[in-house]
């Protein structure tokens, strides 16, 4: 196997600090992992090589070793071993037997054979303890709109959700508004080295298909009000998202009035049976379109009304 500068992959210095190393590794394993470069087959294999470089870094024993034999630490023990036995035989010689291309040591053959694969003889030769160090990352959040128009809105909704092939059925309390987002933990992407999974975020697009205007929990709206009923009084119905109603209309009533009527308005969120109040402006139609009789009569209450002026004035 060709050697791996490990050091150059994390982007430090060979005296780095165990508290450098990990940092190098989890900024870089962000930054490429797989489930945030999902069509970049460079990226999974540098993510690949970070996670190998930090499990010999992130190591002190095997990070001994590396920095010691280089490319062949992993056979440290072995050689070692040599050590010991050309000591004992007065044939040792000082420096790594195994930078030679024959493979052997003071003349006899030590070890041969294929190195094989990087990843196969770690664990093999480590069990799950490089596994361990690898650090947990959440999957990656999902983000998803939903477009209710404020009549949907005004009552608790049932949406259904496909992700990951699984379908998700959530209830949106009534009242939600413009622009909210919930989230529903665990259904974004599956976590990396055992992490837990992203999370799935849902916003509401809210259109007003209504007459009303939404401030909050509060509508709004402008009435059209009969001349003569303002002036001589009577009833309006008025609209509501929750249906008609009838609304007493004081005589002389003045255009640009603003009257409530509590608990007409949208509800509150997640508080059941509690409703936003609605707020109606009046707004004064002058007729068109006069018959000779109307004018006349026009003329006659306009006369009566000076003449009624002059005489408070006096």
């Amino acid at each position: 196997m060709d050697y791996i500068d490990y050091y150059k992959i994390l982007g430090v210095n060979k005296n780095a600090t165990a508290d450098e190393i990990k940092k190098a590794y989890r900024k870089l394993a962000r930054k490429h992992h797989p489930d945030l470069n999902p069509n970049n087959a460079e990226a999974g294999k540098l993510f690949q090589q970070i996670n190998e470089a930090n499990e010999v870094l992130g190591d002190p024993e095997s990070r001994t070793k590396y920095d010691q034999y280089g490319k062949d630490w992993k056979h440290a023990e072995q050689f070692e071993q040599a050590k010991k036995q050309q000591r004992s035989s007065g044939a040792y010689q000082q420096g790594n037997p195994f930078n030679g291309s024959d493979n052997s040591f003071g003349g006899g053959e030590y070890f041969s054979g294929d190195d094989g694969d990087y990843s196969d003889f770690f664990s093999s030769m480590f069990g799950n303890r490089g596994g361990s160090r690898q650090a947990k990352f959440k999957g990656q959040d999902f983000r998803a709109s939903v477009q209710l128009t404020l009549t949907e809105a005004y009552k608790t909704q049932k949406q259904t959700f496909t992700v990951n092939g699984k379908n998700i059925r959530i209830t949106v309390p009534a009242g939600i508004e413009n622009g909210q987002e919930i989230k529903l933990a665990g259904h974004g992407a599956p976590g990396a080295n055992g992490g837990p999974n992203g999370d799935l975020y849902i916003t509401f697009e809210i259109t007003n298909n209504t007459a009303f205007t939404r401030k909050g929990n509060d509508l709004y709206a402008n009435v059209p009000l009969d001349l003569y009923k303002s002036l001589l009084g009577g009833e309006e119905i008025i609209d509501t998202l929750a249906g008609k109603v009838k609304m007493p209309v004081a005589p002389e009533t003045q255009n640009g009035t603003k009257v409530r009527l509590k608990g007409k308005g949208f509800p509150v969120y997640k508080k059941e049976g509690e409703f936003g109040d609605l707020y109606v402006t009046y707004q004064i139609k002058i007729p068109t379109g006069l018959t000779a009789k109307e004018k006349e009569l026009v003329e006659q209450l306009s006369k009566e009304r000076k003449t009624t002026e002059h005489g408070n004035s006096k």
